[in-house]
């Protein structure tokens, strides 16, 4: 594990996703926090502050790593629903949604405990039908959660 991604706060996930190690450990702890406080905040509908997650931990990582394209993806995830539901621009949604489906290539279906087949698979019928978009959230681990005050305060302390 890399010193600069270690966080012994970060706690178990539920079940055994790519990222959590035998050991009882997260590979990046703090791409998990960035995880677990971009995906409530993406399902609050903040996703402004659920891109600075997903943006900031991504500056941690190297061209080409799984990590890097994970984050970008979900900084462009984001980035493109924001598009959407704040500009009602679907045609910058539609350009970031085809971005981020490339830098998903080769990322498995349960990195770090989200549900990257339902991801690929919602983004990718957005593409033609943006309305999908409406009520879709993110699944982590067993669920969907939704932001609290630690989520806004961990956003809120990236500025």
């Amino acid at each position: 594990m890399d010193e600069h991604t270690r966080d012994d706060s970060v706690g178990a996930p539920a079940g055994n996703p790519t990222g959590w190690r035998a050991d009882g450990q997260w590979e990046h702890a703090t791409l998990r926090w960035a995880v677990v406080h971009g995906v409530a905040l993406f399902n609050d509908g903040e996703f402004h502050d659920s891109h600075d997650c997903f943006e900031d931990e991504w500056y941690n990582y190297g061209r080409g790593s799984t990590e890097s394209k994970f984050l970008h993806g979900m900084v462009q995830v984001a980035a493109g629903a924001y598009k959407h539901f704040d500009f009602a621009d679907d045609d910058g949604m539609r350009s970031l949604f085809r971005t981020s489906l490339q830098y998903f290539r080769g990322v498995p279906n349960d990195y770090y405990g989200v549900d990257m087949l339902d991801v690929r698979t919602t983004m990718t019928n957005a593409l033609e039908q943006p309305s999908v978009l409406h009520g879709w959230q993110i699944r982590l681990d067993d669920g969907y959660p939704v932001a609290d005050e630690s989520d806004y305060a961990y956003a809120a302390d990236l500025e």
